[in-house]
């Protein structure tokens, strides 16, 4: 089936699936935004638990989905991944650096043996979130603003500012996206604490903190978008393949993948009509609402910035440096037998969903934790 695809068409399909494992990250990175909510909604350390405890059922699914999404980026497009992983590494060891102290975090809060105490690892926690959140957010920014590398004839790629990728969150369109990520995980991680906690404060401390961080998010992310939108683009030509600068390129892509941008409006109105029915009208699944729009809006993001002759990772020190998703992927023999693979994508996701609706089928309350349930 996949062996008879042309090459175009295989790199194309693991462009919508890599788009589509980074909209579930960014979903799931409402863990990261509740670990730095801890003092801000728990007053106690009964009410903290009870977070940590709600967090603590899903902060392994982000990040296997964080493994999967680089692991199927090393094997459908593998250029980029030598490229970025390994010149732009001090972005990447820091966002690796916050993953294992919240792992070690969730596993040794509660610990009779911990020495430290428990604020110390509930730090650790707000360091993850705020470092996944604002790394991840301005790395991925730079799909769109360009990072300082080269590639030679032999596909050896070379950073070319002595930042090795930090220098990106001096970029104010990569900051604000960045800081767009952080702020709106706040909300989902708000959202996820009404729709899973059963404790009076901190549901009033949920919702006072989704209209609290619900401004900042609005704010950065409407400047990454007016900053998107009316900057030039990476554009490919499709005959040549020469990179060439392009105005409004990403309003272009826009414009003419027209059920793109309908992906992205639907998105952005779902997470704000989210945010509204929970803060003033005291919904607490709206989890459900805001969630899938978050998924809708980074989906697009990566769709326009991948296709319609696009370079997905561009060079800003050497245009003809820059990645597409045809320059590089893997070979047509390596892509047909990962789509293969691909094709159990679903069951996971099922399997995901079963464990999901298990894990939160009853609300923490004050009574699962004096029974001593409560594992983090």
């Amino acid at each position: 089936m996949f062996e008879t695809l042309s090459h175009l068409a295989l790199q194309q399909y693991w462009w919508v699936i890599i788009s589509l494992l980074g909209a579930i990250l960014a979903f799931l990175m409402f863990v990261q935004g509740g670990q730095t909510l801890l003092y801000q909604i728990g007053k106690t350390e009964d009410q903290r638990t009870m977070m940590v405890n709600s967090l603590g059922k899903k902060w392994e699914l982000t990040f296997t989905t964080l493994v999967t999404f680089g692991g199927a980026f090393f094997a459908s497009f593998p250029l980029f991944y030598s490229t970025s992983f390994g010149g732009a590494y001090w972005v990447w060891m820091l966002i690796l650096f916050g993953f294992i102290i919240q792992a070690v975090s969730y596993e040794y809060r509660k610990k009779q043996s911990n020495v430290f105490g428990a604020k110390t690892f509930e730090t650790f926690l707000f360091i993850n979130g705020l470092l996944a959140t604002v790394l991840i957010g301005a790395a991925i920014s730079t799909f769109f603003t360009g990072s300082a590398f080269s590639v030679n004839d032999f596909n050896q790629s070379r950073w070319e500012e002595p930042g090795y990728g930090l220098e990106a969150a001096l970029n104010i369109q990569n900051l604000s996206f960045g800081l767009a990520v952080f702020f709106l995980t706040r909300v989902t991680g708000s959202l996820f604490f009404l729709l899973t906690i059963n404790e009076e404060t901190v549901i009033k401390n949920s919702v006072k903190q989704i209209k609290i961080n619900a401004v900042p998010f609005v704010i950065f992310f409407l400047l990454f978008v007016g900053l998107l939108l009316s900057s030039e683009g990476y554009a490919v030509n499709p005959d040549t393949k020469l990179v060439s600068l392009e105005a409004g390129k990403y309003l272009n892509n826009f414009l003419e993948m027209p059920l793109v941008l309908a992906f992205f409006l639907i998105g952005v109105l779902m997470v704000l009509f989210g945010i509204f029915v929970a803060a003033y009208k005291g919904k607490t699944k709206a989890f459900w609402i805001v969630s899938p729009g978050v998924i809708l809006v980074v989906f697009s993001l990566f769709l326009i910035a991948g296709f319609n002759n696009t370079s997905f990772y561009p060079s800003s020190f050497d245009l003809q440096s820059s990645l597409t998703i045809e320059n590089s992927s893997s070979s047509h023999y390596t892509l047909t037998a990962m789509s293969y693979v691909s094709l159990f994508i679903p069951f996971v996701i099922a399997y995901i969903w079963v464990v999901w609706k298990a894990l939160t089928k009853k609300k923490i309350d004050k009574q699962e934790l004096d029974e001593g349930e409560l594992k983090y």
